[in-house]
């Protein structure tokens, strides 16, 4: 009996894992050049719109962390959720749901709190949070698990938001949330 076991690395989520991969070397070069290229490049501020890396940071905010804890507790929740997400609604729609809220929440942060550096994909990890509690959206029905996650996630963001005094952007997070239930509810529409 021939019992051998052969199993082989699938490169199942290329999405994913090429945020990942770029969010990993956005960190290096963070710890390399001392953060000099998440004030350039991986980080979101108001800035002249006569330069073209304000518009860059418009996307590139999301790529950027703080260090190796802030990098971790979100790639590891976008490893977790993000390849179900990607399986179901396919590469190019969860790369368009990384784009959409990488420019609202880049945007809402320059427009909205003109003085705070954003940086993070936590965001993201908000956005993926909703849509997959949205994902058994059938016409008609709303998933109960989709209001206690709203209510819960989006509730202990504004508590925090105005109660909490660290330097976590409760407002990017309602944002990434409100993008993965708008597109979560739109791609389950269309199916």
């Amino acid at each position: 009996m021939s019992g051998k076991l052969k199993l082989k690395v699938t490169f199942n989520s290329p999405v994913i894992i090429g945020f990942t991969c770029v969010c990993l070397v956005a960190l290096i070069l963070g710890y390399i050049t001392n953060g000099k290229t998440n004030d350039l490049v991986f980080s979101v501020y108001k800035s002249s719109l006569l330069s073209p890396l304000t518009y860059v940071r418009f996307i590139g905010h999301v790529f950027g962390h703080a260090d190796i804890s802030h990098f971790m507790g979100n790639i590891m929740l976008i490893l977790v959720v993000g390849p179900l997400l990607e399986e179901k609604y396919g590469s190019w729609n969860i790369g368009c749901i990384i784009f959409i809220t990488a420019i609202v929440t880049g945007v809402a942060n320059v427009l909205l709190f003109p003085h705070v550096q954003l940086l993070g994909a936590s965001g993201v990890v908000f956005a993926f949070i909703l849509l997959s509690s949205i994902t058994g959206f059938k016409n008609g029905e709303i998933p109960l698990t989709f209001i206690l996650v709203a209510v819960i996630y989006i509730g202990e963001q504004i508590y925090l938001g105005l109660f909490a005094t660290d330097n976590v952007s409760n407002f990017t997070h309602i944002l990434g949330g409100a993008v993965g239930s708008v597109t979560g509810y739109a791609l389950n529409k269309k199916k």
